[in-house]
């Protein structure tokens, strides 16, 4: 590859590429965040369960007094 007159080999670039790490850090980001979501999906669906029961006893209640 030839940049500015300046020829980049492979093995340059290579190494340039393992040598980067905000890649790795973008990624652990990403990780940290769909686990945030992962725990706040378990959550609501637990508490939508329990609405659900809730409610539907209530309703139970009102229509046999």
């Amino acid at each position: 590859m030839n940049r500015g007159g300046r020829t980049v080999t492979f093995s340059r670039l290579a190494k340039r590429f393992m040598r980067d790490e905000s890649g790795a850090t973008a990624i652990e980001y990403g990780l940290i965040v769909s686990l945030i979501f992962l725990a706040i999906v378990a959550a609501v669906n637990g508490f939508s369960r329990e609405a659900n029961s809730m409610y539907s006893e209530i309703a139970s209640n009102l229509t046999n007094p």
